[in-house]
């Protein structure tokens, strides 16, 4: 359905549809049964600009800004060790979190071979962006990121929705949802492994050998608390961090009825344009430099989408207000023709 010509909205709530801070809404999923929203606007929107297809290219300085970000944390790493306290804690904050979870982005980009025409060679540059974030991640996130995208909310298959143990533990209290900021790296990393395990590959092994190779140079030949700044940017930077606010605005509901929301705000220049993240869903193909094309080239079909200005204010809304939480997301029965496949292998 072509959206209409509304004013552009934000996280503050002046669209139209219904924001979910409204007393009384239910605090549990939001079940559906339609189908995800991308797949029917993608098709819309290339009926109508075709030329968006030039888009699909891809782009290698995303193998430049891994380079540097390895380079200069090593540096940093290296230096900030021999500080006092209060800057070793700064600067693990606000450079080794902030950078460190660019490379967590360059890894998102990675798994959709969008620097590379090789595939592997997309691997590869991804687990080396794993190294100075001190943990294995790249080949597992892929297997599942992807199913994010194909299943987008479908019940037990994307695991980018939080599980039911998680909405029972965190949505009662704003301290038990800071602390469920807090945990977002534990969670993102262990969540996946817990309500779709996989069987373990020798990629996965290959990572991990490759990055706790590197941990221990860094301990051996750094010393401990290189290694310390760098684990603790990644961990901080996942968590309770104004670069991490896109965990949660990208797709938990705000407003009743829309289950993906972009981000427009200055911290797309360090998280790789990730906020774009209506655009990015709608065209996988298309690379982090290139997603602020699609809002320009397609305005009707994004303009009037609610969004987010500010990712402190999506901390603020979803930490204070008691009717969001990690029950705000739109779930969906798992497709017929998947639950197929299923009962085929089965049998």
């Amino acid at each position: 359905m072509a959206p209409n010509n509304s004013s552009s909205g934000s996280s503050s709530a002046k669209l139209a549809p219904e924001s979910l801070s409204t007393p009384g809404i239910y605090k549990d999923f939001h079940w559906v049964e339609t189908d995800e929203p991308h797949a029917t606007r993608r098709r819309l929107i290339l009926a109508k600009h075709p030329e968006i297809k030039q888009l699909f290219v891809r782009e290698p300085k995303t193998f430049l800004v891994v380079v540097f970000i390895f380079v200069s944390q090593l540096m940093m790493a290296n230096w900030v060790q021999h500080q006092s306290l209060p800057v070793f804690l700064f600067l693990m904050y606000a450079y080794g979190g902030t950078v460190n979870h660019t490379l967590q982005l360059a890894v998102h980009e990675l798994s959709h071979n969008l620097c590379f025409e090789s595939v592997a060679a997309n691997q590869w540059l991804a687990i080396f962006a794993n190294f100075v974030t001190g943990f294995p991640s790249a080949v597992t996130f892929k297997a599942y990121h992807m199913e994010h995208h194909q299943y987008q909310g479908a019940d037990q298959l994307d695991t980018d929705v939080p599980t039911e143990w998680e909405v029972n533990t965190f949505q009662s209290s704003t301290w038990r949802k800071i602390i469920w900021v807090l945990l977002q790296p534990a969670f993102y990393g262990l969540r996946p492994l817990i309500v779709k395990p996989k069987a373990l590959t020798l990629m996965e092994v290959v990572n991990a050998i490759c990055v706790f190779t590197f941990d221990w140079a860094v301990y051996t030949y750094l010393g401990p608390y290189a290694l310390l700044y760098l684990i603790g940017g990644s961990l901080i930077g996942l968590g309770l961090h104004p670069a991490a606010g896109h965990f949660i605005a990208e797709h938990y509901e705000f407003f009743k009825g829309t289950e993906t929301y972009s981000y427009y705000g200055p911290l797309n220049r360090v998280n790789l344009n990730v906020g774009y993240h209506n655009e990015h869903h709608d065209f996988p193909k298309i690379p982090w430099s290139k997603l602020p094309r699609v809002r320009e080239i397609a305005p009707e079909f994004y303009n009037n989408l609610p969004h987010h200005d500010s990712y402190i204010k999506v901390f603020w809304d979803y930490i204070t207000d008691a009717n969001i939480g990690p029950f705000s997301r739109v779930k969906r029965p798992q497709p017929e023709a998947y639950r197929r496949r299923q009962a085929k292998t089965k049998n």
